[in-house]
């Protein structure tokens, strides 16, 4: 009923069993990652230079970019070691670490779609009150909140998860340091503990999910009954990047949380997992790129501008010259 010694590292199974697809992962895995920091990375600065988008909307996606980014860094270094050596550890320390940072930054991206979406209900049901309702203040309060959430449940989670009595158990049927994994090593009955899981995941998770959910039923309603092509093509255009988001993580991640001891979680919960840890954070940046006017916009306005210096310093080194 004891833990194993701290000198004792947990073995990270990942796909060990199918090592001619660790190849493969490992160059689709980097890609990704080094797509997920440029991405991400380009969203923060353009939203953070362009003076024209200086908005709610804006403010949050840099939030959410800045999730991303931490969010795949806790996991993905760590993944691509051990797919490329024969090594399939990591140390008690680096597990506690990966636990609680990849569960904080997991529950403050849950939150904050949520805000975001409601950023989008006030922005098309409540337009002429949009800048008064989404004043700096409650933008500043709802981020606030979704960081304080994230790392609240981590904390109580987290720190719950590693007091439980592995008896030596170290042997992961995971890639990374996940709770629904990690209580599986327990050698006590876990059954308050999935208890727990399943209430925070409704609270992270579900709650989240019906927030976004009836947003976009008042958006839809207040869209029909305007009843105008052009009026649907803007709430598309508003929504439908924010929408395609949260399909992709709510999707693929309350199948892990929700029920994890399916047989479907079971059997295919790596592969899950790699979807909302790694390809989510990947595509975010490309589907508010490309499905977005103003993002493209800016990035064209900051590619000009730069182009534009940098002919302006040939242009006196010529000068210069001569």
């Amino acid at each position: 009923m004891i833990n194993g010694s701290v000198n004792d590292d947990f073995i990270l199974e990942g796909f060990s069993d199918q090592p001619d697809l660790e190849r493969t992962l490992f160059v689709v895995i980097l890609i990704s990652y080094l797509l997920t920091l440029v991405g991400n990375t380009i969203i923060i600065l353009i939203s953070s230079i362009d003076p024209k988008l200086k908005t709610p909307m804006y403010f949050f996606l840099t939030h959410l970019s800045l999730v991303d980014i931490c969010f795949t860094t806790s996991i993905v270094p760590q993944l691509l070691w051990n797919l490329k050596g024969p090594a399939k550890t990591i140390t008690v320390l680096g597990c506690a670490v990966q636990l609680y940072v990849s569960l904080t930054l997991g529950s403050t991206e849950c939150i904050l779609l949520a805000v975001m979406a409601f950023d989008r209900y006030a922005a098309v049901c409540k337009p002429l009150h949009y800048v008064a309702v989404m004043n700096p203040q409650l933008c500043r309060a709802l981020a606030g909140i979704s960081w304080l959430s994230g790392i609240g449940n981590a904390l109580i989670q987290g720190t719950v998860t590693l007091w439980l009595p592995r008896c030596g158990h170290l042997w992961l049927h995971h890639f990374f340091c996940e709770v629904p994994s990690m209580i599986k090593l327990a050698c006590v009955d876990i059954h308050a503990n999935e208890i727990q899981l399943f209430v925070a995941s409704l609270v992270l998770l579900l709650l989240p999910l019906a927030l976004i959910l009836t947003s976009y039923g008042y958006i839809v309603k207040a869209v029909i009954r305007i009843k105008s092509a052009q009026a649907w093509r803007r709430a598309l255009g508003t929504c439908g990047s924010h929408l395609m988001v949260v399909s992709l993580f709510y999707g693929s991640i309350t199948a892990i949380y929700i029920q994890p001891n399916s047989s479907y979680a079971h059997t295919h919960g790596k592969f899950i997992s790699l979807f909302y840890t790694v390809m989510t954070p990947t595509l975010n940046p490309l589907i508010y790129t490309l499905r977005n006017k103003e993002v493209k916009g800016a990035l064209g306005r900051l590619l000009n501008r730069d182009s534009g210096r940098v002919r302006a310093s040939m242009v006196d080194l010529e000068n210069m010259v001569i």
